[in-house]
């Protein structure tokens, strides 16, 4: 049964941070950025814990002392510290961001090489939008988290470490009035931050929902213009956005009151500190170098505390995302590809349904083909026909092996399709399905999307049988002509006979065609029936159709019904021996 992943549209924080784990195995290539960095950082951490002993001296010693010189070697040797700190956090912030894009990139390509391998059925239970954005925003999370929130962490807890050690060193007293403070500062920072984040999720929830129905509305404007729909869209975008709004406006109020509070606490605690500290500057049982290194480090305690509780929120939210993104990468492929020799380089392709049954993934007890049995000659043309849901698409979707038959065997030149590597059978399929895809990119791009190596003279000649010529060469830029998105700027029928085309240029062995005459006028129809009958005999083509012309262009004719073939012959004789097509003649086909 396909995998259903986790749609994560809460982009909640996941607290068990070994969740991490895998996704630090692709720094591996990269250890030696990474220890450049680890030193760098160690380095601006030690640097900077020393301007705090450069402030004592240069007040101690420099402006006490009363002497230039003295105070010119204090400042050089505070320039020293600083230098120091520039050139280290310099090499720091370029390696670990390099790291940290780096990664990301990684992991883009390998979600994306998996998926794109990944066997169809995948994306029936897992949304592709949703897959989007695991491969576009929680790798952007991940790359921040790598890039910058795991040194900033190290980095601060360094810091903390050495400035409390250091407070201690330069004056006990005052480090136990800052150790006292610490629990009214915390509490409200806990309290109101568990509330802002969670106003922070569902504002990201509002805002998604916005960007939803935006991005619906944008891709189907033909649909919504012509219902005179605007009003309406407008209205309900409103309501998405004002709730948006509002949930952000609730976690501006929360942030806001909780910034107040807690500079409201650190300031008293500082005037606090700076009172008893001046006092024993005043009473002589410290210095005034010693009260301002006992300050410096007390801020950066206090601002390595804070910057520790941001990045350890960060590394709970990439939790989460690392959890999403090896779920895609370790989701399994129903499709095994054996390591078989064989395959079907230069042979005409005949196929042979033995005993075929099948069952989607998502419905296994509905069978879509029920022990159908028939096989194709190599150049002979079969057509299928039957009601919707006769099985005839899911057909030429186990010829592909999209997917594999639940049931029975289909062999292509004798060989069971299993025992056959993926690109050996879809490389000797040609297919034109119904509704026509078409990439973004030039005419040309699309054309030559399964034979990159196509000539002009090859080109010109699929556009031909494909009766595309014509169109084309009347467009201003030709074949260079920009399609945009999904063909947009063609009409179905152009589209219809560009996708012709392009499944000719890739030289099948046998050639699909769901319903491919259907956005098609009457004299377009006629010259891909031309083109058709000048393929038979070149190579297997299967059609299926609703169109008598196309239908008895055919050598054989297959009627399908509830999954089983329920009929075989020519036109003639299945008017006399099948109910069902001789309804379909009379009603369906057009004469």
């Amino acid at each position: 049964m396909a995998e259903v992943v986790d749609d994560g549209h809460d982009r909640q924080s996941n607290k068990d941070l070994r969740r991490l784990t895998p996704a630090f195995k692709f720094l591996r290539p990269y250890v030696r950025q990474v220890v450049f960095a680890s030193i760098a950082l160690v380095i601006t951490a030690a640097a900077t814990l020393s301007i705090g002993q450069g402030i004592r001296l240069v007040i101690d010693s420099g402006f006490a002392s009363g002497e230039a010189g003295v105070l010119v070697d204090s400042l050089s040797l505070f320039a020293g510290f600083v230098l120091v700190l520039t050139v280290g956090t310099f090499v720091r912030f370029y390696f670990v961001s390099w790291v940290g894009e780096r990664v990301s990139a990684d992991i883009r390509q390998a979600v994306f090489t998996h998926l794109i391998n990944i066997h169809p059925g995948f994306f029936e239970r897992n949304a592709p939008s949703e897959i989007q954005s695991r491969i576009t925003t929680d790798t952007t999370l991940l790359q921040t988290v790598i890039g910058s929130s795991v040194s900033i962490a190290l980095r601060n807890f360094l810091m903390f470490v050495g400035g409390v050690t250091l407070m201690f060193i330069t004056n006990v007293k005052l480090s136990l009035i800052v150790l006292i403070s610490v629990p009214f500062v915390v509490m409200p920072i806990i309290l109101f931050g568990r509330r802002v984040r969670r106003l922070s999720r569902t504002s990201q929830d509002r805002l998604a929902d916005v960007g939803s129905y935006a991005g619906e509305s944008l891709r189907h404007i033909k649909v919504v213009q012509a219902f005179n729909h605007q009003g309406a869209d407008e209205t309900a975008f409103h309501q998405r956005v004002d709730a948006a709004f509002k949930i952000s406006v609730q976690r501006i109020r929360q942030r806001a009151v909780l910034v107040a509070i807690v500079m409201l606490l650190v300031f008293g605690a500082v005037a606090t500190m700076l009172w008893v500290g001046g006092q024993d500057v005043l009473s002589g049982q410290t210095s005034a170098g010693e009260l301002a290194a006992f300050i410096f480090y007390a801020f950066i305690v206090a601002g390595s505390v804070g910057a520790i509780s941001e990045v350890i929120s960060d590394l709970q939210r990439a939790a989460g995302a690392t959890e999403r993104l090896i779920e895609l990468l370790e989701s399994p492929s129903e499709l095994v590809e054996r390591d078989a020799a064989g395959g079907l380089a230069g042979q005409e392709v005949s196929l042979q349904l033995d005993q075929v049954g099948f069952s989607y993934p998502t419905r296994p007890e509905q069978k879509v083909i029920d022990t159908v049995s028939f096989s194709v000659q190599p150049g002979e043309m079969v057509a299928l026909v039957g009601p919707s849901g006769a099985g005839k698409s899911t057909l030429f979707d186990l010829i592909q092996r999209f997917y594999d038959p639940t049931e029975g065997s289909l062999r292509m030149c004798g060989q069971d399709l299993r025992d056959l590597s993926l690109s050996a059978v879809r490389g000797a399929v040609g297919f034109v399905s119904q509704d026509p895809v078409l990439f973004a990119g030039t005419l040309k791009d699309n054309l030559v999307y399964a034979n990159p190596d196509a000539s002009e003279v090859e080109i010109e000649r699929a556009l031909q049988l494909a009766h595309a010529a014509d169109f084309v060469d009347a467009l201003s830029e030709g074949l260079s002509t920009r399609v945009g998105e999904d063909g947009v700027g063609l009409s179905g029928g152009q589209r219809q006979r560009l996708a012709i085309a392009r499944a000719l240029l890739s030289k099948p062995s046998i050639l699909l065609l769901d319903e491919a005459t259907s956005a098609l006028d009457a004299e377009s129809e006629n010259h891909i029936r031309l083109s058709i009958d000048g393929l038979k005999g070149r190579m297997t083509i299967m059609v299926i159709a609703h169109r008598l012309s196309t239908v008895r262009q055919a050598d054989r004719i297959l009627v399908l019904d509830g999954g089983r073939v329920i009929g075989s012959g020519t036109h003639e004789e299945l008017m006399s021996s099948s109910d069902l097509y001789a309804r379909f003649a009379q009603m369906q086909f057009a004469a």
